[in-house]
């Protein structure tokens, strides 16, 4: 069994991208700028923009931190982006996400400029991803791919099972799969809260990517031998034994799936950490597009 270890692949994506931006300060030349919006102090957003501002650091990136109160007029928000926008040492632009109640998702993510928008949420950078051309992939579907391919792991006529649809994970994972790349020409089968046979379908699967935000819901009667498993889960469920209060659990039972797999994800240690890769590429692209 292998352990898709998200520290050995992310460590190879920053390594790749530290070489780069070297190369960008020895010529002389401005470095990839990510800037990152934070509403309010939600614990688990305050520890992914750190971890996301610490890696822009390691990967040789300018990175600004930019932090509103949870009360924020959506007018001022959008005024700010705006402004980045126009701001050509800018090369990606974040939203962490989720957002206040007040404030409408969709009409930000829709206020980011299509060239920084390096989550790849933007309507514009969806229908070029449905339409295989060119575009930013979101980050947590490109870090899985970008895992895929470091762990040689093949998925050329296998068939994978995704479970959950969001526009964030499942819908864009679920795309990318069945398309003719490196990482893809899986025949996907994309199952969601409504689907009644989904047991009966995992077992099925070559590949499954769990990805429905419910602690520990792929068990081992789920899955074949010699299946291949991505965890997306990632939540904090409470543990008085533990230091913090809480213990991180995927939506995949690890320690039971495990031994039934050829390969694994863990949680935490996994996707997480290659959803950051993923974003750190697409901030470099985003340069090069815009910078050259």
């Amino acid at each position: 069994m292998i352990l898709l270890d998200g520290k050995i692949a992310s460590a190879s994506v920053k390594e790749e991208l530290k070489s780069m931006t070297d190369a960008l300060v020895e010529a002389g030349k401005p470095l990839p700028h990510l800037v990152a919006i934070l509403i309010g102090n939600n614990g688990a957003s305050e520890t992914y923009v750190a971890s996301k501002v610490k890696n822009c650091e390691e990967t040789g990136f300018k990175s600004t931190l930019i932090r509103f109160e949870q009360q924020v007029d959506e007018a001022e928000l959008l005024a700010k982006i705006e402004s980045l926008n126009q701001d050509d040492d800018v090369d990606g632009i974040l939203v962490q996400l989720p957002l206040p109640q007040h404030i409408s998702e969709q009409k930000i993510i829709e206020a980011i400029h299509p060239a920084k928008d390096v989550d790849g949420f933007h309507p514009s950078s969806v229908g070029k991803l449905v339409q295989g051309l060119p575009t930013f992939v979101p980050a947590t579907p490109y870090g899985i791919l970008l895992m895929l391919a470091h762990f040689n792991i093949p998925t050329k006529g296998k068939h994978a099972v995704v479970i959950g649809r969001s526009n964030i994970v499942g819908r864009p994972m679920s795309i990318l799969l069945s398309s003719n790349i490196p990482q893809g020409n899986c025949t996907v089968t994309l199952c969601h809260s409504h689907t009644p046979n989904l047991a009966e379908l995992c077992l099925q699967a070559d590949i499954i990517v769990a990805a429905l935000g419910k602690p520990e819901f792929v068990t081992p009667h789920m899955v074949k031998d010699g299946a291949v498993v991505i965890d997306v889960g990632i939540t904090r469920v409470a543990d008085t034994t533990a230091k913090k209060g809480f213990r991180i659990k995927g939506d995949v039972h690890f320690e039971s799936v495990a031994p039934k797999c050829s390969a694994i994800t863990p949680v935490p240690g996994g996707v997480g950490l290659m959803t950051i890769a993923g974003l750190l590429k697409n901030t470099m692209q985003a340069y090069i597009n815009n910078r050259g």
